[in-house]
């Protein structure tokens, strides 16, 4: 398919030689007379490869012609955008780069550079998109094998467990749900999940025969259990990648009216991922069976969040985790 090229120009002698010119070189050309009629014909017809576009014209110039054109385009690709000029003025260069024009083309054409110049701005501009696309292709590879290492690290932290199955996973989709209905982006959802989903990693440096003691902790042992919030933030500080991923894991168990650990935060000082995720951490326990007692009732457990509220768990996500109770009439939510 032949490259598309729009020339704005008010001068009818202008529009027929750039016409010509591109023409005669196998490019599809739409000649227009203003500004305005630029900005009625792309928004009834798409956009181009390419807008050639004059500078002083009547009415509307071509700076303020390439403003609206980029206010009109919104979130769409940006259209490659040379400036048509016959005078040699400097700052009016300076003023097209910066509102983002590619180039400029001295007036009258000079054929084989007109042509040169339109070809050249195009096959940059598609070159640079094509870079892009492979850059967002490897990105999602990345995030995809990424995630599945993820996931299989938090398998194998459950599997440590053996009275929890998929404890992680069901935090990790708690804690989304809670960062959606207060508001957080798509991206700031899909951080928390990686947070949630890695929260108790720092479990891998706790002896299995602590974790699964059936009978009650002695002091040493529970101060092992302490420890793994630290352990985890140290593992999760080593990917740069992603510099947060560490704040579930290291202050998932702090509370809200204080009294946590490792680092005895309370408050707002606490970072609001982990708020969002002790609550979800919590929910799970109570919503899962243990050594010494079965899946706890749905009404217990809503009693539960809803008595620590300000005490334990942050007021708003709290009050969001009830929500999410009341909503689940079936008792879903839960370890199956």
């Amino acid at each position: 398919m032949a490259d598309w090229v729009i020339v704005v120009d008010d001068d009818t002698m202008n529009l027929k030689m750039a016409g010509h010119i591109l023409s005669n070189n196998n490019m599809r050309v739409t000649a227009l007379k203003s500004g305005q009629a630029l900005l009625d014909f792309v928004r009834e017809n798409g956009y181009p490869d390419l807008i050639l576009l004059d500078i002083k014209m009547p009415e509307m110039d071509g700076f303020e012609t390439l403003t609206k054109l980029r206010v009109q385009e919104g979130d769409k690709e940006k259209t490659p955008v040379i400036f048509l000029t016959a005078s040699e003025d400097k700052e009016a260069e300076t003023k097209g780069l910066q509102l983002g024009a590619m180039d400029f083309i001295k007036k009258p054409f000079v054929p084989e550079v007109l042509t040169l110049r339109v070809r050249h701005s195009i096959d940059l501009i598609r070159l640079q998109r094509n870079l892009a696309q492979e850059v967002d292709k490897k990105t999602e590879e990345n995030k995809k094998l990424m995630f599945n290492v993820i996931r299989a690290l938090a398998e194998a932290i459950d599997a440590k467990d053996a009275y929890t199955n998929g404890h992680s996973s069901r935090v990790a989709m708690y804690s989304r749900e809670i960062a959606k209905r207060y508001g957080y982006s798509e991206k700031r959802q899909s951080d928390i999940y990686m947070m949630g989903i890695l929260h108790d990693i720092g479990k891998i440096g706790v002896p299995d025969d602590v974790i699964n003691k059936q009978s009650k902790l002695d002091d040493e042992e529970y101060a092992l259990i302490k420890q793994h919030p630290v352990m985890g933030a140290r593992i999760l500080d080593k990917i740069k990648e992603m510099p947060t991923l560490a704040t579930g894991a290291r202050w998932h168990h702090e509370r809200y009216g204080g009294g946590g650990y490792p680092d005895g935060l309370s408050g707002d000082n606490i970072p609001e991922e982990a708020r969002i995720i002790a609550v979800a951490d919590a929910y799970d326990a109570m919503s899962s069976r243990r050594s010494y007692r079965d899946v706890l009732p749905q009404q217990v457990v809503r009693e539960e969040i809803l008595q620590g509220k300000g005490t334990q768990f942050d007021p708003t996500f709290a009050d969001i985790m009830i929500q999410m109770i009341d909503e689940d009439t079936e008792y879903e939510m839960r370890e199956i």
